[in-house]
Parts: structure tokens; sequence; C-alpha cells
């Protein structure tokens, strides 16, 4: 019988994979404990709603501002080197914070500031860290490793991150950040232990470093000529237009709609996650018996469902097992998405394309949540999801062909990636 680590990560997919998963994790933990205790310490300094909506605002705009060249650079750099290098910067950001904190000096505007550069520089982190996975396995061991980061993302930062920070939180302002300060720096060390990562070939292939805005041009322009890669980012772009409208108003439609108070809202928030790690308990079984195609196709259709269910549901029980349902599948979905996505990218490319696909991601959530506010604001608590509905349904008819085509793409080697750069004007 296999052991619970040869379960976790297999040996076949070697050390450095390991310790790319024991780094993910620790971080992970680190980044769940400040996502309760972030809201509680802006709240606590501030009842304005436009300054604490603002902490959240900060969680998306480093992604629209820096995302693009986070990419380039991570296609530049030792990509492991440069994931240590982004964490320490978060470490120095935090430490700074817990001076302001336990000297009392801190205020709303220091806070502020400092959420802005932690998400600067977890914009690097993330952005470089995504490029790791494609070259320490196989591609046809990308899929179980991106469940397993996947899984500690659901487990450390959305299950048991939050009720740790918001216990810290009570026994001192400062005590989960110099948490997260120890979570940061081990996950360095953990990563630090990787054998060297060196980027790939430049696809100039003449020695000249070129322009980072240049390198994003390469990219955007790959990603434009390749039809499966471009259709997968769209379909990912509008999605989370349609899901964030909902999910923006969402603790209000929890607490006056379904009347589930504020202990219901994290309620809901638990039974996601729990559905997820389900979802991580059963991948590799799905991943064996049912085409990525029809997983794909199953779980947009479910949240085209999920959208329906929460517009015409008035029980808090059942917005429960909604929850449960959709963490289930969003884990699935995140995980399929990401893997399809290396196999069909050069190495060399994937800093900027997946840079591009973040973008993508939080571009659509402010898009959305803007329109959810207006929607709900004008129309009430259910019309976000009916907006949803029907935009995930509609969305869903274009993309079912197509995903057969994403799907089943051969993926571009690093030498068709450099002929095409170079034929370009």
């Amino acid at each position: 019988m296999p052991s619970l680590g040869e379960l976790i990560a297999p040996r076949r997919m070697g050390r450095d994979f390991r310790w790319l998963l024991a780094s993910s994790w620790t971080s992970n933990v680190g980044d769940g404990v400040a996502l309760a205790a972030a809201p509680l310490l802006i709240a606590s300094m501030t009842s304005s709603p436009i300054l604490v909506a603002a902490g959240a605002i900060l969680q998306f705009l480093p992604w629209l501002l820096f995302g693009l060249h986070a990419g380039a650079i991570a296609d530049r750099f030792d990509r492991r080197r440069l994931v240590m290098f982004a964490n320490a910067a978060r470490a120095v950001v935090l430490a700074g914070l817990c001076v302001f904190l336990l000297t009392g000096t801190a205020n709303i505007w220091i806070v502020l500031a400092v959420a802005f550069l932690y998400g600067t520089a977890e914009v690097f982190v993330d952005t470089a860290g995504s490029t790791l996975l494609p070259m320490l396995v196989k591609p046809a061991d990308l899929g179980i490793g991106n469940a397993r980061l996947q899984a500690g993302y659901l487990v450390a930062n959305q299950f048991a991150g939050p009720p740790l920070g918001a216990f810290l939180f009570a026994a001192g302002t400062a005590w989960p950040f110099l948490l997260e300060i120890l979570c940061v720096l081990l996950a360095v060390v953990l990563i630090s232990r990787m054998a060297r990562t060196p980027v790939p070939p430049r696809a100039s292939g003449d020695g000249v470093r070129s322009h980072v805005h240049t390198d994003i041009g390469e990219g955007l322009r790959w990603l434009w000529q390749n039809p499966p890669v471009r259709m997968l980012v769209l379909i990912i772009l509008v999605f989370n237009v349609t899901w964030a409208a909902p999910w923006g108003v969402l603790v209000l439609y929890a607490t006056e709609h379904l009347n589930m108070g504020a202990v219901g809202y994290g309620a809901l928030t638990t039974a996601s996650a729990a559905g997820g790690i389900l979802a991580t308990v059963c991948f590799g079984w799905l991943e064996r018996h049912v085409s990525f195609a029809t997983l794909m196709r199953v779980v947009l259709s479910l949240e085209v469902l999920m959208h329906l269910a929460f517009a015409l549901t008035t029980a808090g029980w059942v917005a429960l097992v909604i929850m449960f349902v959709f963490g289930a599948y969003a884990f699935v979905w995140g995980t399929i998405s990401t893997t399809v996505r290396q196999r069909l990218v050069p190495a060399e490319l994937q800093g900027r394309v997946a840079s591009v696909n973040m973008v993508g991601v939080f571009g659509g959530m402010v898009i959305g949540q803007a329109l959810g506010g207006v929607i709900a604001e004008v129309w009430g608590l259910t019309a976000p999801w009916w907006f949803a509905f029907v935009g995930a349904a509609l969305t869903l008819l274009l993309v079912w062909k197509p995903i057969s085509q994403i799907v089943s793409a051969k993926p571009v080697s690093d030498t068709q990636a450099i002929e095409i750069q170079s034929n370009e004007p």
C-alpha cells in the first residue's frame, strides 16, 4: 500500500516537485491568515465603506497594472529565484507593517499602502510560480501536479488560514502578520532546495535582450495567433465577469435575502472549500476515466445551473449545498484549465501567457463586480444571479464546440514559437 507521501506527491514527479509543493502550501497558510486578518485590520481603523472597499480593490489593482510586466520578467530570468526574491519582498513589507502596529503608529493609509505593495510582490510570486510546474514534471503529470497545488490553496488559504487569522487578530493585531512573515520566509527556504530551473532560450536567439514591452507584445501576438489558447483565455474572462457580478454582493444576498446572518455567510465559504477538498480527492480518478473536454462542458454547465439555483432559492441550507457543489466543480475547472494551458504553451512563453490569463481573471472580476453592484442596486439582490445565468448560458452555447478544439490541440514547440516570432514585422 503506497505511503501518504507517495499519494500526495508521487515519487515519479521528482524531488523538486515536492519542494515546490511544500513551498506553495506553506505560503498559502500565510496568505489564508491574511485573508481574514487584513480586512479585520482595515475595518478596525475606519468605518468608511469607500476605504474598506479600497482594501478589496487593492487585491486586484496590481494585477491590472503590473501583470503583463510580471509575465515578461518571468520569461527573462531564473523563475525560481524570482519567486524567492518576490517572497522576500513580501516579508519585508509585512515586517514594516508589524513595526507600525507594534509601535502604535499605524493608520489606514499605511495599511492601504502596505496592501498595494504586498499585492504587487504577490503578482510576481504567482506569475513566476505558475511557470515552474511545467519545467519540473512530464506533461502527463501536469493534471495531478496542478491538483496538488490547488489542494494546498483550498485547505490552507481558504479553509484553515482564515479562522486562524481571525483568532490571532483577536489576540493582537500584529500576531497574524508575524505568522505570515514566518510562513513566507519558510516558503523561500523550501523552494531554495529545488535544483536550478534555468530560463528557456530567448526567442530572439541573438543574445540581445529586448525591451520588456517588446516581450509583452510577442506574448500577446503568440496568444492571438493560437486559437485554442486564445479561446481558453476568453472563456475564463467572460465566465469571471458573469461569476463576479453576483459574488460582489454575496454578503448582502446571504444576510438580507437568505437571512443567514454573519455566521451563515462565513459558512458559505467553508462549504465551498469543503467541496473543493472532495474534488481534490477525486481528481485523479476523474482524470483517468473522463476526458478533459467532457469535464469542461460538465463544469461550465454546472456553473450555469449554479446561478439559476441561487436566483431561485430562499433557503440558507440550499445555498450551502449549492456552494459545496460550486467548490467541487470550480476546483476541477481551475485544475483542468491551468493544465491545458500549460501543455499548449511553449516553455519560454509560459510567464507571458499566464500573466495575460491572470489579467483577464482579475479584469473580469472588476468588471463583473461593478456590473453586479449596479444591477443589484436597480433590480434587487437576486438580479445579478439572473444576469449571470443568462450570460453564462449564452457563453456556454458559443463555446460548446470549441472546447473539443482546445483540448485536442497539439502543443507548439519552442522552435515553432521562435519561428512565429521571427516572422513578425
